[in-house]
């Protein structure tokens, strides 16, 4: 590897690193606020708490990465730029693609590496923190019920309270709980008491809460009786102390290394989300045609028995108009209900079907991504380069806020593309793909005006249209070459220009004549400077000439 390869890579991959360190903690961070909810109050020890970050971490790469990519080659080509570094590279003949080589090769290693990570690392810290982050939420928690929300407490109860006072917090108003009861799914049992005190011991796993001035809610159930249970819709009864015992001792025993839920498609690489897309697929199309099919067949005309077809001399060409009108109205109202029993199941139907789309759309998604991760660094490294060499900016400023915005908007149109596809308004493909897709062009064009030393947009055709329409002249300038003319210097005179840098070289030049040189070395120090790119005009605006 050249010294010039070396220098450029080593400067690249410090700035990136520094970068995506930074942005990592950010991120890491942002996270602990996200889920400092389930947290804090739940006497975890610091050991669980730092294994929940590190296995939340690796999935903050999918983000983070590329955005490090773009503000690192934004920044680093634009201090090259800013220094007059690729200048000097130019005048020796280095072009701008022949500076990028060893960080091509760099990035494309990279791109190989993040699609392992996101293929391999990425579903195994997510299978470890989902079953952490569920486990974690059957733990005990230290402040057992938060006021202004409903606490779920074991798996019958949820209580709100509107809040809490006392030394510890034991005494609560207006105390609303949800009581399920074994067998039946939904909450059948409400409970209201206007206030209430936590009475518990360390020594016992019981929970009393004892309410005061209340009221007790519950549905009866009485299957098949549709008359009695209009009749008797529910129980109410009031009670002036009711003592609800909560048994706690089954939440002091979870296992917080304990591996429940292992079938989410975000823990699964690219060879089991194809394994299991396809078994869904499969399943889907089952589905449909046993549905269709049912449905077909339970449409067939049947003879109505109900009603018996009197005895007439002729019959009516309508069937309806054969019966009496009591027969005519039981009949309609008959078909009606089944009528509106098959919409209401194709309508069932269709929402089983959407979410088993969305579902499939999201496994389909997932094996994209992991494809998608690395493509996007390896684009928005030929977007972020060149664009540095062109705004001739580095450091934390410009870029920072120019890789910030190009990365929003590829970030953006990737979220918005993949909820669109989730409900299947365009393809899963399209949708991963798409601000890639987008992307790729900038890249391509960006990289051949920082080439042929272009800005990104060429003014010039605007300035001449807006001069024509408020009826400004042109004035026309000439062009005047200048021919390079081969000053006589001394030895010494050779030695003073050897001697200084170009930063020096500017200063000589703009301090000249304080000095007692000859006009000869003025011009011999201009040629040099314009050998290495920087012409009068850029000392003229600089404040040099």
């Amino acid at each position: 590897m050249k010294i010039l390869d070396r220098y450029i890579l080593f400067t690249f991959v410090k700035t990136f690193l520094s970068i995506f360190i930074i942005l990592m903690f950010i991120f890491v961070l942002q996270s602990v606020w996200l889920y400092i909810q389930e947290l804090a109050g739940r006497d975890l020890d610091f050991s669980v708490i730092l294994k929940f970050l590190l296995f939340v971490t690796p999935s903050l790469v999918t983000l983070v990465l590329p955005l490090s990519v773009l503000l690192t080659s934004i920044m680093t080509f634009g201090n090259f730029a800013e220094n007059y570094e690729f200048a000097a590279m130019k005048s020796t003949g280095i072009s701008l693609q022949r500076a990028m080589k060893s960080l091509i090769v760099f990035i494309g290693i990279l791109g190989i590496t993040s699609f392992l990570f996101a293929n391999y690392i990425i579903p195994a810290s997510q299978f470890e923190f989902r079953n952490l982050r569920n486990n974690i939420g059957k733990l005990k928690p230290a402040m057992i019920i938060r006021s202004g929300q409903f606490n779920s407490i074991g798996e019958d109860i949820n209580i709100r309270v509107a809040s809490k006072h006392g030394e510890r917090d034991q005494f609560l108003t207006d105390v609303i709980i949800h009581k399920k009861e074994p067998g039946r799914i939904g909450n059948f049992t409400v409970i209201k008491a206007k206030e209430g005190e936590l009475i518990s011991s360390l020594e016992s796993p019981i929970l009393s809460l004892k309410l005061s001035d209340g009221h007790y809610y519950n549905e009866v159930s009485t299957k098949g009786d549709y008359k009695k249970k209009k009749r008797e819709p529910f129980v109410k009864s009031y009670f002036n102390t009711y003592t609800l015992n909560i048994d706690l001792g089954s939440l002091d025993d979870v296992d917080l290394d304990k591996k429940g839920i292992d079938n989410s498609y975000q823990m699964l690489n690219v060879t089991e989300l194809d394994s299991s897309l396809q078994i869904l697929s499969e399943k889907y199309s089952k589905s449909r045609v046993d549905f269709g099919t049912t449905f077909i067949n339970k449409a067939n005309f049947t003879p109505i028995t109900d009603f018996k077809l009197p005895e007439l001399d002729t019959l009516q060409d309508v069937l309806l108009d054969n019966y009496k009108l009591t027969d005519r109205v039981a009949i309609l109202q008959s078909v009606k209900a089944n009528i509106n029993n098959s919409l209401t199941s194709i309508d069932r139907r269709k929402k089983i079907h959407a979410i088993d789309v969305k579902r499939l759309n999201k496994f389909e998604i997932a094996i994209h991504e992991k494809y998608v991760l690395g493509f996007s660094c390896i684009v928005l490294f030929f977007v972020g380069a060149p664009l540095g060499a062109i705004i001739r900016k580095g450091g934390l400023g410009l870029p920072i806020v120019v890789g910030v915005v190009l990365f929003l908007t590829f970030h953006f149109i990737g979220i918005f593309a993949k909820n669109s596809a989730e409900d299947g308004t365009i393809s899963a493909f399209t949708a991963s793909w798409l601000s890639t897709f987008i992307t790729l062009p900038i890249g391509v064009y960006l990289t051949y005006r920082a080439t042929t030393d272009q800005g990104i947009i060429d003014l010039d055709p605007v300035r001449l249209f807006l001069q024509k329409i408020f009826g400004k002249k042109e004035k026309e300038e000439e062009e005047v070459i200048e021919e390079k003319v081969a000053y006589t210097l001394t030895e010494e005179e050779e030695a003073i220009l050897d001697a200084r840098s170009v930063n020096q070289l500017k200063e000589f030049i703009k301090s000249f004549d304080e000095n007692e040189y000859r006009e000869d070395v003025k011009h011999a120090a201009l040629d040099r400077l314009a050998v290495l790119g920087i012409t009068k005009e850029n000392l003229k605006s600089q404040g040099f000439l």
